[in-house]
C-alpha cells in the first residue's frame, strides 16, 4: 500500500486535518474516566453535592459535543481523501491498461482486470478511510489509557502494561495467518468473475446447448471453493474478539480484585477504581477496533499487491517518440520483410512472410482456420510486435511510428463486431468526432447499412445498447465497417468482418468498396473464396506460412492449398473468373 501513496498527494490537508481532529476527540475521551472518578469521590462520597455532580456532568456533555464535532470533521476529511484516492487510482489504472499491448491484456485477463478495478480498489478506499479515522486514534487511546492509569497508580498500571502487549501479540498472529488466505480469496473472485462474464455474454450459446445445469454446477464449484477459503480465514479472524476479550476481562478482574484491597487500605478511592476499569474498557474497545482494522488492512494489502501488479506490468510495445515521422509516398504502402511472429510459449504463428501491397490495392487474405490470417493483420497496426523481420508502412518501420500517426492511417474492423452504448450517430463518430451527416451517410451507403438505418423512425438517433445487442449480427458488422470508413483511412482492414452477411450483401459491399474507395488500400481477411476472388492480389496462408500470392485464376492453377479451398466452396465450373 505504501507504493500507492502517490495518489494521496492532493489530499495532504485531509490527511493532516482528519487525524488531528480524531486525536483531539481521543484526548477528550481520555478525560471522561477522570471526571467520572471525581464525581464519585468528590460529588457523591465526600460532599453529597448534587450541584457539583451536575456541573461536572455538564462538563462531560460539553466534552462529548466538542468530540462529536471533531469526529465529524475527521469523517468528512476521510471521505474526501478515500473517495478521491479511489477515483485517482481507478483513473490511473484505466489509463495504464489502455497503454498495455494485446499480449499483456491476454496474460492478465479481462475478468481479473475488472475485479482489480472494482473490488480491489474499493478495499483500498476503505483502508484509506480507516487510516485517517482510526490508525492514529487507536494506538493513542491505548497509550493514553496506560499513561492515565499510571497517573492514578503505578502498581495498578502494571496490569495495563501486561495486558496490552498480549493483545497486540494476538493481533499480530491473527494477521500473520490471515494474509495468505485473503490473497487466495481475491484470485478465486477472479475465477468467479470469469465464469459469470462467460455465462452472461454467452447465455444464448449455453441455452442452445442446454448447458445451464453444467454451467450452474461449474459456478457452484468455484463458489464453494471461495466460500471454503472465506470460512477458513473467518475461523482465524473469529478468534480475534474472544481472545482480546479474555485478556481484557482478565485484566479488569485483576483491577477489581487488587483494587478492592487498595481501597480497603486507603491507597485508592472507589472513583479511581472505576476510572481504571473504564480505561481498561477503553483499551478493550480500542483493541476490538484494531482487530477489525487488521482484517481491513490485510485485505487491502492483498488488493494493493494486485493493483501494483497491473501498474508494474510494462507494455511490451513502446513508441520511440510521439513526434510524427516522415514517410515515402513512392514505395509500396505496406511491406513485410521476413516477418515471423509467435505468441508466448506457443511457437511461431507466422513464419518468414515477405510481400508488398501497393497503395489503392484490394488485397484478400485467405487460409484455413488457424493459418494466421488475423495474426497477420494485427501486426500491421502494431497490436503485437514481430518476433523477427520488419513491417514497413510507406517505407518506415512500424516500430518507428508514434501510435497516433500509425493508427490514424488505418480503419480496422475486427472479427467480433463491437458497438458501444449510445446511438448509431455516436458510434459512427468514434473515428472522427466532427464527422457530419453527409460523411456518415456516405460511409453507411458503402457499408450497405444506409437502408436499414433510415428505415427505422429514429434513423441515426436510434439507441444502440452495450455491445449492440439490439442489432442483428449482419447489422452490427455493416455498422462497424461504416464506422471505420467515416474517418476515410488510407488502409482499411476487414478481418473476416462480412461473415454474417448474405452473399448478395457481401457482393454489393465489395462492389461499393471498389467503386467508392479507389485510393484506399483495402485488406480483406476471409475464409470465403467469393469474398477475395476479385481482389487485386490474394495472399494464401497455411500453418503460418505464405504458400501463394497472386490473382484468383493464377492461384487456382498454381497453389494446391488455394485450389482445395476453392473446390470445397464452389463447383468446378464456377471456380475460374470469366
Amino acid at each position: 500500500m505504501f507504493r500507492l501513496r502517490r495518489f494521496l498527494k492532493n489530499y495532504k490537508l485531509q490527511l493532516t486535518l482528519g487525524p488531528v481532529c480524531k486525536l483531539i476527540e481521543a484526548i477528550f475521551e481520555l478525560f471522561i474516566p477522570l471526571i467520572t472518578a471525581d464525581i464519585i469521590d468528590t460529588g457523591v462520597n465526600q460532599n453529597h453535592d448534587v450541584g457539583y455532580v451536575l456541573r461536572q456532568g455538564g462538563f462531560m456533555i460539553l466534552l462529548g459535543v466538542f468530540g462529536l464535532g471533531f469526529a465529524l470533521v475527521c469523517q468528512k476529511s476521510a471521505s474526501i481523501a478515500s473517495q478521491g484516492f479511489g477515483t485517482e487510482v481507478r483513473n490511473a489504472m484505466f489509463k495504464h491498461i489502455n497503454k498495455l499491448s494485446h499480449a499483456e491484456l491476454d496474460k492478465i485477463g479481462t475478468p481479473s482486470l475488472i475485479t482489480r478495478m472494482t473490488n480491489d480498489i474499493n478495499q483500498l478506499q476503505l483502508a484509506v478511510a480507516m487510516l485517517i479515522r482510526l490508525v492514529i486514534r487507536a494506538p493513542f487511546l491505548v497509550l493514553g489509557a496506560i499513561i492515565m492509569a499510571m497517573s492514578i497508580d503505578i502498581k495498578m498500571s502494571l496490569i495495563f502494561l501486561a495486558a496490552s502487549p498480549l493483545i497486540a501479540l494476538v493481533l499480530f498472529l491473527i494477521m500473520y495467518k490471515s494474509v495468505p488466505f485473503f490473497k487466495k480469496i481475491q484470485k478465486k473472485l477472479d475465477t468467479v468473475s470469469l465464469i459469470s462474464r462467460e455465462n452472461l455474454s454467452g447465455n444464448r450459446v449455453i441455452r442452445a446447448f442446454s448447458k445451464q445445469d453444467s454451467e450452474q454446477s461449474r459456478l457452484e464449484t468455484q463458489n464453494d471453493e471461495l466460500a471454503q477459503t472465506a470460512v477458513a480465514v473467518g475461523r482465524i479472524s473469529a478468534l480475534l474478539n474472544p481472545l482480546t476479550y479474555v485478556i481484557a476481562q482478565a485484566a479488569i478482574i485483576a483491577i477489581v480484585w487488587l483494587g478492592a484491597r487498595f481501597v480497603y487500605n486507603g491507597d485508592l478511592t472507589q472513583g479511581e477504581i472505576i476510572a481504571l476499569v473504564n480505561y481498561m474498557t477503553q483499551i478493550l474497545l480500542t483493541m476490538i477496533v484494531v482487530s477489525n482494522l487488521v482484517v481491513i488492512f490485510t485485505k487491502a494489502s492483498a488488493s494493493a499487491a494486485r493493483v501494483n501488479e497491473v501498474f508494474d506490468t510494462v507494455p511490451s510495445i513502446q513508441e520511440k517518440s510521439s513526434e510524427s515521422i516522415s514517410v515515402d509516398e513512392t514505395v509500396p504502402i505496406i511491406q513485410f520483410k521476413d516477418v515471423s511472429f509467435g505468441y508466448a510459449n506457443n511457437g511461431y504463428a507466422l513464419k518468414n512472410l515477405s510481400f508488398s501491397i501497393q497503395k489503392g490495392e484490394t488485397v484478400g487474405i485467405i487460409g484455413g482456420t488457424g493459418s494466421g490470417k488475423s495474426t497477420l493483420v494485427n501486426l500491421i497496426p502494431r497490436f503485437y510486435d514481430t518476433s523477427e523481420g520488419n513491417i514497413l508502412i510507406k517505407g518506415a518501420d512500424v516500430k518507428e511510428y508514434p501510435f497516433k500517426q500509425l493508427r490514424e492511417k488505418m480503419g480496422i474492423v475486427p472479427q467480433a463486431a463491437m458497438l458501444f452504448a449510445g446511438t448509431i450517430k455516436s458510434n459512427m463518430q468514434w473515428g472522427k468526432k466532427n464527422a457530419d451527416i453527409d460523411e456518415i451517410n456516405k460511409a453507411l451507403k458503402i457499408a450497405q447499412a444506409y437502408d436499414f438505418v433510415y428505415q427505422n423512425p429514429e434513423k441515426l438517433d436510434r439507441v444502440v445498447t452495450a455491445g449492440g445487442k439490439n442489432l442483428s449480427g449482419g447489422q452490427k458488422q455493416r455498422l462497424t465497417i461504416a464506422r471505420a470508413l467515416v474517418s476515410q483511412p488510407e488502409i482499411l482492414i476487414l478481418d473476416d468482418s462480412a461473415s454474417a452477411l448474405d452473399f448478395a450483401t457481401d457482393a454489393a459491399l465489395r462492389k461499393s468498396l471498389k467503386e467508392e474507395t479507389q485510393n484506399m488500400t483495402v485488406i480483406m481477411v476471409s475464409q470465403r473464396v467469393g469474398t477475395v476472388r476479385y481482389a487485386d492480389k490474394i495472399i494464401v496462408l497455411d500453418k503460418g506460412e505464405l504458400v501463394g500470392i497472386g490473382k484468383h485464376n493464377d492461384l487456382f492453377n498454381e497453389c494446391n492449398v488455394y485450389k482445395e479451398i476453392c473446390l470445397s466452396q464452389l463447383k468446378a465450373e464456377e471456380v475460374l473468373n470469366k
